[in-house]
């Protein structure tokens, strides 16, 4: 690598520069600084004499150096504890399951650990993982199927960084100065955090339903008579399942669409560039608050690794990123990552159920929680052979636990703390098809697709997720009436649990059992481009359409959305051209077109004048719209209040005159069906919405689309998921407060990144965001002004470019 010839004595160089600064703490982002209330006995680990070198660059990008695996853990801990201290010590707060002893159990979540809606059930569920030794039951596995040496050397040295930031520092941050709550954490907290977000797409999603799920009310019979566990609430009788509804809840639940997370990628295969060399576009839509926020750094350990990128807070290594030699970026994958086993219960037993014809009781785990100005709630959970027994998946998707009936999911990332040395492989990869082998080696990625290029010109598209082993077969063999209705539609399984051999089969090449192998994976590679917008693997590449693979993955010759029409449009039409540069990846990112306008505006302005007779002015305006979200684009306010409405209230399938057609579904539905009732309504409301808030028409899309931060408005471009805008931006809508006046999430983490035959990538990057959440920070605002402005920083990777830069600082952090 290019730091192995002459960066150790640089290293002792700037070492001793470090040595040599009296207030060396000075150069630390504003976000620096006090020890709080000290943890508990043996709480925090031994640092052992850890250190690491950290050059931050402009905008507050730490560069951090270090000798090994755990003192570059220790660099970055520290690091992230400057920028994100707040942020990171609630997310500790909710895997050790003490949310409701510090805020107590009715308030919410900010959503980034689960789906829990209040504090209590969160706690309940992350406390019943820690008394059952989950988490350190996975540390102890050996790799691969546990975390390898290199993983928990990171685990202990972030900890530890974590650790040594808040020994010396006073918190600015008035989210959490001078809180108890803000404490030392250990190796394992580390690894709790990683766990949470591998199980996000299971169990994670069901916290409400695991703790909730209670027996109902069982009949005494001769002789026996059921018994609770202490804790327990018994029941009232639920009504059964029905499974149309349910399928339609599945549907809805398990769309990509709906998801609070999503992402655009693209990768560009040397033919189709400038230079013979790959491109890789990277847009991931991740909340803009909280604990599932991106956060930039360079890492590196000389000889051994050196990569550049984002990493979701609380984790110790890059998770997205560029080497200077492959880029890859992740997508939400549409892999439903659960699957659940119906139960048939014992007459006598609704705490027992049947397998083979033979009885098993559950397991009950009985979890107490600590409660702020109360006293300590006891509830317990009920486990199977399978998982949990749960009464439903959020608010919209019941599964009752009836006399006769229940349901246990399966998650087999709950068995997964893998993601860390996934991450590794990807950022010590030399070619895609380097990546290939990390991610089959490892198989640690619980819910994304992968979407790569090299400096060779190589493409990689892969649905490498950790999915049970639901093949159409054992569907076919063991739905329950219910999972017949509920697997086509969404890839929702709901087996028989009263059979045994009704359950995931193992594949010979799979690093734990009862999940998919990596060669039954869909993947595409060394295509002209690769692209995912959130759909299926269908078409990854338009011209390259594959199936072959389960259900389970995705579906095949259904309705694209809007995003991945408008994304395969011009992106196969990048290829087309050819010649492409990184500059083409930046002005992609921000074209601001609008697929959803494109199909529609000129149909909505025509059929404008009947739908308003006496009112000429939206027409006017509609008309006069340039079909994209730039802040300055008038009109396209107006467009998306009516779009939304008009979306919400006709089925897809309605809103069309020309139907879906799987032999051209890039272009198809189209032609918008404007004779609607529900068409002239949407338009009319949303002229009264805007009216009625003082919001003029054709005002600036900026002007009512923005941020607040520290008192300044800054506008920002993009549009919602229904108009299909690859800038994705969903906001909050606030007529009182002006329109859209917060992001709640939407493009975050942003990389344009190729190559130029030189060792130093030619990459372009940007938070949206920005680095640090504490308002007092440089660092608080400054990228979201350049993601305002439509500019970008200018990636520094190799060592003379950080060097040069006008901004560096330099700070050695020590144990």
């Amino acid at each position: 690598m290019h730091f192995r010839t002459f960066l150790p004595a640089r290293l002792k160089r700037l070492a001793l520069l470090g040595a040599a600064l009296a207030t060396v703490t000075a150069t630390l982002p504003a976000t620096a600084t006090s020890a709080s209330a000290a943890a508990g006995a043996g709480a925090e680990p031994r640092d052992h004499g850890l250190s690491a070198v950290i050059r931050y660059t402009e905008y507050g990008i730490p560069h951090i150096v270090a000798k090994d695996y755990a003192n570059l853990g220790f660099g970055t801990g520290w690091a992230q504890a400057a920028d994100q201290v707040c942020t990171l010590a609630d997310g500790f707060v909710t895997v050790n399951g003490e949310r409701s002893r510090w805020f107590g159990p009715d308030a919410a979540p900010d959503g980034s650990m689960s789906a829990a809606s209040k504090n209590l059930s969160s706690d309940l569920f992350f406390r019943g993982v820690k008394d059952a030794g989950t988490v350190e039951a996975l540390v102890a596995k050996p790799t691969p199927a546990g975390p390898s040496r290199q993983a928990r050397e990171l685990m202990r040295g972030w900890a530890a960084g974590y650790n040594a930031w808040l020994s010396r520092n006073r918190i600015t941050d008035p989210a959490c100065a001078g809180k108890e709550w803000v404490r030392p954490v250990t190796a394992l907290d580390v690894a709790r955090r990683s766990w949470s977000l591998s199980v996000l797409g299971g169990e994670g999603r069901a916290v409400d339903g695991i703790t909730g799920a209670q027996p109902p009310a069982a009949p005494a019979t001769a002789g026996r008579t059921a018994s609770a566990a202490p804790g327990t609430t018994v029941a009232r009788a639920a009504e059964p399942v029905d499974p149309a509804r349910t399928a339609a809840a599945a549907g809805e639940l398990f769309s990509a669409a709906n998801s609070t997370m999503g992402s655009n990628a693209v990768a560009f295969q040397g033919a189709t560039t400038a230079n013979g060399r790959g491109l890789l576009l990277g847009n991931p839509h991740y909340p803009w608050q909280g604990g599932r926020r991106f956060w930039q750094s360079q890492q590196t350990i000389p000889g051994e690794l050196n990569v550049s990128g984002a990493t979701l807070l609380g984790s110790a290594l890059v998770s997205i990123g560029f080497n200077d030699k492959v880029a890859w970026s992740h997508t939400v994958a549409t892999g439903v990552a659960l699957n659940m086993h119906q139960l048939t219960l014992d007459p006598a037993d609704p705490t027992a159920y049947l397998v083979d014809g033979r009885p098993e009781r559950m397991t009950p785990r009985t979890v107490t929680v600590a409660v702020k100005d109360g006293a300590p709630v006891t509830r317990t959970q009920w486990w199977t052979r399978y998982g949990p027994v749960v009464n439903g998946i959020g608010t919209g998707l019941p599964l009752p636990w009836t006399t006769t009936t229940a349901f246990a999911m399966n998650d087999p990332n709950a068995a997964n703390l893998r993601a860390t040395d996934t991450a590794l492989g990807l950022a010590r990869s030399r070619s895609t098809g380097d990546m290939v082998k990390a991610l089959g080696r490892t198989q640690g990625l619980p819910w994304v697709n992968t979407i790569a290029a090299d400096a060779a010109g190589h493409t990689l598209f892969t649905q490498a997720q950790v999915l049970p082993r639901i093949t159409d077969e054992l569907v076919a063999r063991c739905s329950t009436p219910l999972g017949r209705a509920t697997y086509p539609s969404s890839g929702f399984a709901v087996l028989d649990g009263s059979r045994g051999d009704c359950v995931p089969g193992s594949d010979p090449d799979a690093v734990q059992p009862g999940i998919f192998g990596p060669s039954r994976m869909p993947a595409l590679r060394d295509a002209p481009y690769v692209e995912n917008s959130n759909d299926s693997a269908w078409l990854a590449n338009a011209d390259r359409p594959f199936a072959g693979y389960e259900r389970v993955f995705g579906n095949i010759g259904t309705p694209r959305s809007l995003r991945t029409r408008g994304a395969i449009e011009d992106v196969a039409a990048m290829a087309g051209r050819g010649g492409l540069t990184v500059a083409d990846l930046q002005r992609q990112q921000f074209a601001n077109r609008v697929p959803a306008g494109d199909l529609a505006a000129a149909d909505t302005a025509r059929a404008c004048a009947a739908a308003l007779p006496d009112d000429p002015e939206p027409c006017r305006v509609l008309g006069a719209w340039d079909r994209t979200v730039n802040a300055d684009s008038r009109g396209a306010l107006l467009f998306d209040r009516f779009w939304r409405r008009f979306t919400a209230s006709v089925p897809p399938a309605e809103q069309w005159k020309v139907p879906f057609s799987a032999a051209d579904p890039v272009r198809t539905p189209n032609t918008l069906d404007t004779g609607s009732p529900a068409f002239a309504k949407a338009l009319k409301d949303a002229v009264a919405e805007l009216r009625a808030a003082g919001i003029a028409l054709d005002a600036p899309l900026g002007q009512h689309q923005f941020v607040v931060r520290n008192g300044a408005r800054i506008p920002v471009s993009g549009g919602t998921e229904a108009l299909g805008v690859w800038n994705k931006t969903e906001a909050w809508w606030d007529a009182a407060a002006g329109g859209y006046p917060e992001v709640a999430h939407g493009s975050s983490h942003i990389q344009a990144v190729g190559w130029d035959g030189s060792r130093c990538p030619v990459a372009r990057t940007l938070l949206t965001y920005s680095q640090s959440s504490d308002p007092a920070s440089p660092h608080f605002s400054d990228q979201t002004r350049l993601f305002s402005d439509e500019r970008w920083v200018t990636s520094r990777f190799c060592e003379k470019d950080i060097l040069r830069s006008p901004q560096l600082k330099v700070v050695v952090v020590r144990g």
